[in-house]
């Protein structure tokens, strides 16, 4: 049951000439007064009210277009709701000029108090075809709209019966966040840390209300926060002035300007939700509501999606493929240098396999991986990410997802090159917790910057005339699967009613070459970073449990033997011949010369399989093989699974070093490609098959760990790891088997 009052609260606030006073006239009739609010020559009328005999203070504020406090109206205005104690606020918005009203409206929800939506002037709104559905808008805002007539008195008693019904419930109002794209949100999720380890301010505001006006570069906040606590103060405003100078080169804007788009943007997708509907020329429309009515049209649009992210594909794996051979040129000439000039041993096979040809693995795609960022980043800088979310919501709402639920998955890879840390974090966002633990569960199903490696490795290798189109298809397998997983678990383990979806649509932008640039470097370098410590330290980890513990004596003397035993069966002239075209790469062999060679480099290839295979890293991958061949799977293939599970990159460079270490022959330096091709135990079926594994197996250890904290339990994270890789080795041999059994692919 509620809460009993004896004398109900309430403000009304709203812009100035949407009819408020006239409501609070109509609210009160005789019952007011007026005066002054304390310090200030501002007007302050009350006057007091009544439903089902109880009292009701109403207070009218100031008009005012906002709570950014740059006029002594909205300082009162502000100061009042943030420090009386009032139940609810009745905000009053012009049906006929709703996108500037609800600008308002939305900064009251920030603020955090119970708000009742007035509809005022419906009659004016009708009058210039403009019609307003309150029941959607209700809906996807989260509050109570009330149609009002005020001058006629219309809609006054459900008014109030609707801040009676604020007023008494128990429940805390629902909090209410909205994006302001990356850069902002981040800084925010920063701030917020901040503010609440420290208690700064949250006595009056939200935490995140607090971190905003420092955005907004509020003097007022700030002149508090200052009195309040100095050094978090400086705190807040060091993570306010990084954000800003990151926005003014990147996109050549500021903090207050995105947050004012980002509202404008999230009422605008609200209206379009056929909120409102008006009677008028559509040539009168602006350029931005022309432009959407195309890429977001029910039937063009999507075609137009994957139009872009077909194109965006072709344009990447065109343009990188010359940049891309000449990265693995440079390895290619590292790997001859280091082979040419350190002596056999333990260092040399350190360097040669561990790190160039395992580090290199990664660092050879740093071309490719380029081409992708920048092109998401024109994607991202010109708005058209957010239309996409916007386009898929009713697709998302059919599979129990959220239509939030969309950025979180393309911030993770939804267009290959995300990643999935951020798109767990941007669940956060979704009220529902059914909601965002099923897309916490399935955002690490999209092809984050860490599997591209893999997948352009493989696509690389063996489908190289079909690039675009492949990668465009794992995009589709990626967010089917994602979708049906999603589906599937909202109708067993976290089955729960939907709840109604708002996507901020932020205003088209030309993007800015530094800015591209910019956001193409700062996404590339943490890629790079990332091989040069992380992918680095795991290659040297399983570098070694490739080599270690080595061969037995025995076992290197019966190699030995055999060597030796083929040697003394050539002939110092045979031996003579192929010591000296070793030396001259333009010599040709003779065919006994050869055919010696071809023994003694079969001899050695033996030798190092052996040695691999009797490694720690050797033995796991052996022992897995019985099962893992199911989905076509080698021992080698499962040393580089088992390492992706520490991060995805290091399946390429795990790759590179077990084959590097059984890569005995000098002559033979092609890339990783070109050796899987000519491997006997690869085949574009089994290419295919590691790329939905790939796709679905168990995100890596930084995702989990987020997870577990988004989630609140390691109970979601653990579940993450097994039932992904069961799901995504369940789907693996059940394509390499039907694939082997019909010949797909086997050639």
């Amino acid at each position: 049951m509620g809460k009993q009052l004896d004398m109900i609260s309430i403000a009304l606030g709203g812009n100035p000439n949407c009819g408020k006073t006239t409501l609070f006239n109509e609210l009160t009739g005789a019952r007011q007064h007026v005066g002054n609010y304390p310090g200030v020559t501002v007007e302050k009328k009350e006057g007091y009210s009544s439903l089902n005999g109880k009292d009701i203070h109403i207070v009218d504020l100031p008009g005012t277009y906002s709570l950014t406090a740059y006029s002594q109206d909205e300082v009162v205005a502000r100061n009042y709701l943030t420090e009386s104690k009032i139940e609810a606020v009745v905000d009053i918005v012009d049906a006929s000029n709703l996108e500037r009203n609800l600008y308002l409206t939305v900064q009251l929800l920030e603020l955090g108090v119970p708000v009742c939506i007035a509809l005022n002037m419906v009659d004016a709104a009708e009058k210039r075809g403009i019609t307003i559905d309150d029941k959607k808008l209700s809906e996807l805002m989260g509050v109570p709209v009330v149609p009002t007539i005020a001058r006629t008195g219309k809609g006054k008693q459900e008014v109030l019966a609707e801040v009676t019904k604020l007023a008494g419930s128990e429940k805390q109002p629902r909090e209410f966040n909205i994006s302001y794209g990356d850069d902002l949100d981040n800084a925010l999720i920063e701030m917020e840390k901040i503010i609440r380890q420290h208690n700064f301010l949250t006595g009056f505001y939200p935490a995140r209300w607090v971190g905003i006006k420092y955005l907004e570069n509020d003097e007022l906040i700030i002149e508090k926060g200052d009195a309040s606590n100095k050094a978090v103060s400086d705190e807040l405003k060091q993570v306010v002035k990084t954000v800003s100078k990151h926005l003014e080169a990147t996109l050549d804007t500021y903090p207050e300007a995105m947050i004012s788009d980002y509202r404008y943007g999230y009422i605008a997708s609200v209206l379009k939700q056929d909120v409102i509907k008006r009677k008028r020329d559509t040539s009168n429309l602006e350029l931005s509501d022309k432009v959407d009515k195309v890429l977001t049209n029910r039937i063009v649009g999507p075609l137009i999606m994957a139009a872009i992210v077909y194109g965006l594909y072709q344009f990447v794996f065109t343009y990188s493929e010359t940049p891309v051979a000449w990265v693995e040129n440079i390895f290619g000439w590292l790997n001859g240098l280091a082979s040419d000039n350190m002596s056999d041993g333990l260092l040399k096979s350190l360097v040669v396999s561990g790190i160039i040809d395992g580090v290199g693995g990664v660092l050879g795609f740093v071309p490719l991986i380029m081409f992708m960022f920048f092109g998401i980043s024109i994607l991202e800088d010109s708005g058209y990410l957010a239309r996409v979310a916007f386009m898929l919501d009713k697709v998302f709402a059919a599979f129990g997802l959220h239509g939030n639920s969309v950025m979180a998955f393309i911030v993770s890879g939804g267009i290959a090159g995300g990643c999935a840390v951020p798109g767990v974090m941007a669940s956060r966002t979704l009220k529902s917790p059914r909601e965002k633990l099923a897309t916490l569960l399935t955002v690490p199903f999209m092809n984050c910057g860490a599997k591209l490696p893999v997948m352009a490795l493989l696509v690389g290798a063996f489908f190289g005339k079909n690039e675009a189109m492949m990668m465009f298809i794992i995009t589709l397998i990626a967010w089917g699967g994602a979708l049906i997983v999603a589906k599937v678990l909202r109708m067993t383990l976290i089955s729960g009613p939907p709840t109604p979806f708002v996507m901020e649509l932020p205003p088209y932008r030309l993007p800015t070459i530094k800015g591209l640039l910019i956001h193409t470097w700062e996404r590339t370098w943490q890629y790079i970073k990332k091989a040069g410590t992380i992918i680095l330290g795991i290659s040297i980890i399983l570098w070694a449990m490739m080599t270690f513990p080595g061969l037995p004596e025995s076992d290197l003397a019966v190699f030995e033997n055999q060597r030796e035993t083929i040697m003394q069966a050539a002939g110092a002239e045979v031996l003579s011949e192929i010591e000296t075209a070793a030396d001259n790469e333009e010599a040709e062999l003779s065919a006994a010369a050869a055919d010696v060679k071809a023994q003694l480099v079969s001899v050695d290839m033996q030798e190092a399989e052996k040695a691999l295979r009797g490694s720690i890293a050797g033995s796991i991958g052996t022992a897995m093989e019985p099962v893992s061949q199911a989905a076509g799977f080698d021992w080698r293939t499962n040393i580089a699974l088992v390492g992706g599970f520490a991060a995805k990159e290091v399946v390429v460079s795990t790759l590179g070093t077990a084959y590097s270490l059984g890569e005995v022959d000098p002559e033979e330096t092609g890339s990783l490609g070109e050796t899987l091709q000519n491997d006997p135990n690869w085949n574009p079926l089994v290419a295919l098959s590691l790329i939905l594994f790939t796709i679905f197996y168990a995100p890596c250890f930084v995702t989990v760990v987020a997870i577990a904290r988004e989630a609140g339990s390691w109970k979601w994270a653990g579940f993450s790891m097994a039932f992904n890789t069961v799901l995504a080795f369940s789907i693996a041999a059940l394509v390499y088997q039907i694939g082997s059994t019909f010949g797909f692919l086997v050639g």
